[in-house]
């Protein structure tokens, strides 16, 4: 019996995350060759719950590799894992995460806890350690939860090694997020609203422009293509669930509100 954990369960028929450390003197592929990677990641509390954003673009050295790639993946009804680093780990660490959380409902008939939910993932990240130290398989995710017990959104974010820390405001990850941090920062401090008081549409309008500045200053980071009606992957966390929001209403933002400069009663810096 694993009473509810399937990651013990996975491994007790032979599973490992990735192909484990590489024997003494190999030297790992990835310092040789480019391997795919994605950045920008970040989540925000705002008036209904938690914001979680990433740009689409993923790269292999200075090559795009892939314009739509979606690295807000929805765990379960109340939770997603924003991911920053190597999608093909990170799409692993998602999937078990996904099935660990099933397994725990079907088999003790209750949902696991916020906290044991927060611990699958850096246990998860642990197991990836030999990975990220062989520099082939480093994912630096971003975990938002809506708790419905405090009736209130959560953010985590985690290191390669699988340290976990709580966030009050917001938390940014990948390789775009410098650019982006000190805003968040100037935004909550002395903005017209603190992010948590920021309407969902505020908050979108934020984000877009959050990344679009973003793609300016890390070629990593890829920005809104209006020609392909492409723009980035916004997922809201509430108490009704998680939420994608839809490319037209992206759009219709990003026509609106994006392109120029904010306009007087939207959200923007509001200095003087």
């Amino acid at each position: 019996m694993h009473n509810g954990d399937f990651w013990s369960l996975l491994k007790t028929t032979g599973y490992q995350l990735g192909p484990g450390a590489l024997p003494e003197g190999r030297e790992p592929m990835g310092t040789r060759l480019p391997f795919t990677q994605g950045t920008t990641i970040f989540a925000l509390k705002y008036k209904g719950g938690v914001l979680v954003a990433g740009d689409r673009r993923a790269t292999a050295g200075t090559t795009v590799m892939y314009d739509r790639t979606d690295k807000v993946l929805v765990i379960d009804r109340y939770s997603v894992m924003a991911i920053a680093g190597v999608p093909a780990t990170a799409f692993e660490i998602a999937r078990v995460m996904e099935h660990t959380f099933k397994y725990y409902r079907r088999s003790q008939l209750q949902e696991l806890s916020l906290e044991g939910k927060v611990r699958a993932l850096s246990r998860l990240l642990k197991e990836n350690i030999p990975m990220a130290l062989q520099g082939i398989g480093a994912v630096a995710p971003i975990y938002a939860a809506y708790d419905l017990q405090r009736k209130e959104g959560k953010i985590f974010f985690y290191d390669i090694l699988g340290a976990e820390f709580e966030v009050v405001e917001f938390a940014t990850s990948g390789s775009g997020s410098p650019a982006i941090r000190g805003v968040l920062h100037y935004e909550n401090r002395w903005g017209k609203r603190a992010l948590g008081d920021l309407p969902e549409e505020e908050a979108l309008t934020l984000s877009m422009r959050l990344l679009e500045t973003a793609s300016e200053f890390d070629s990593a980071t890829g920005g809104s293509n209006r020609d392909a009606h492409l723009y980035p992957i916004i997922k809201l966390v509430t108490q009704e669930g998680v939420r994608e929001v839809a490319q037209a209403q992206l759009e219709s933002l990003f026509a609106k509100k994006v392109i120029g400069r904010p306009v007087e009663g939207g959200p923007g810096l509001n200095v003087g």
